[in-house]
């Protein structure tokens, strides 16, 4: 009886620790259903750049994954592919930053977060990050990104969370990065 009694026992704190530890974490994508419904992949051409690249959806390990990849140009102005979703509910209340599931191939990548606030095309919060060939998760709290102009809020809100993007940017590069999950915390 006792050692039934301490597996319970056992069973049970397993099982509050699991929901603590998912609690504070909160995922938006992991790829599985229909991902190519909810991302869009565009490119610096919408204003006359030259990059090029493309976004897939990849399966590997029981697993999906972005798989995007291109060549970013700073010729014409441009200098950036990425693969954005919308938010259409923000983030939820409390929410301190950006979670993420990321390889690639061993270069520096950038989150863009749009708001309410973002009116125009090109003003986005934007955070970056190293990938390297092996997957490991990165976090990117709100305070960590930067605004692309003074008249925007020194950092984003979660509750005015438009759209999160991962972005390749601002520099000639070829560009490959895999993102298993993208979530908040």
């Amino acid at each position: 009886m006792r050692f039934i009694f301490g597996q319970s026992v056992l069973a049970l704190l397993l099982l509050f620790t699991t929901v603590a530890a998912l609690a504070g974490e909160i995922m938006v994508e992991d790829f599985e259903i229909q991902p190519q419904t909810r991302w869009r992949f565009f490119t610096d051409s919408v204003m006359g750049g030259v990059s090029a690249g493309q976004v897939a959806f990849v399966p590997e390990d029981g697993q999906v994954h972005a798989h995007m990849t291109g060549k970013v140009s700073t010729e014409n102005n441009g200098g950036f592919i990425q693969m954005r979703m919308e938010l259409p509910d923000g983030a939820p209340d409390g929410t301190t930053g950006v979670r993420l599931v990321v390889r690639g191939n061993d270069q520096r990548y950038f989150v863009h977060l749009r708001t309410s606030g973002t009116m125009l095309p090109w003003q986005y919060y934007q955070a970056g990050f190293e990938v390297t060939g092996d997957w490991r998760e990165v976090g990117l709290s709100f305070d960590m990104f930067t605004r692309s102009g003074r008249l925007l809020r020194a950092f984003p809100q979660a509750d005015s969370l438009k759209s999160i993007a991962v972005v390749a940017y601002g520099r000639d590069h070829d560009a490959e990065i895999d993102v298993r999950e993208v979530g908040f915390y």
